[in-house]
């Protein structure tokens, strides 16, 4: 697991429960996944197709430090799936984890459009 982006948990991000709210977290992992899957994809063109079931293991308090990783899953046709961990950057306490996230390739029709990505491509990719 690469962990790939840090962000500070200020007051704007937190919910009636003095925690990280929620919200703000996923849109972060999404924009991350969303990177990740670009950058193996070779394209921007990407967009979630499918988040799995999210468990939220532990919260983050204001001032916290916590880093996003992503971890290669499997490639499709059209699509690459990922894994994320997001944990508290100081004591590596997991706060959520997600089993699959999947991106996929889209065309100008924004219909699903094939990437020409192989599993041997992404390997080479990670040396």
């Amino acid at each position: 697991m690469k962990f790939h982006s840090r962000k500070l948990i200020k007051p704007n991000n937190l919910n009636a429960n003095d925690t990280l709210f929620g919200g703000d977290l996923l849109r972060w992992i999404d924009e991350e996944a969303g990177i990740y899957a670009m950058t193996k994809i070779k394209s921007q063109k990407v967009v979630t197709k499918f988040i799995s079931e999210i468990n939220f293991v532990s919260s983050a308090k204001q001032g916290d430090v916590i880093e996003i990783g992503m971890e290669f899953v499997a490639i499709g046709r059209t699509s690459i799936t990922m894994r994320c961990i997001v944990r508290n950057l100081f004591s590596q306490k997991t706060i959520i984890s997600i089993d699959k996230i999947v991106f996929v390739l889209v065309d100008e029709n924004e219909k699903p459009s094939p990437h020409g990505i192989t599993l041997e491509d992404i390997k080479q990719k990670r040396s």
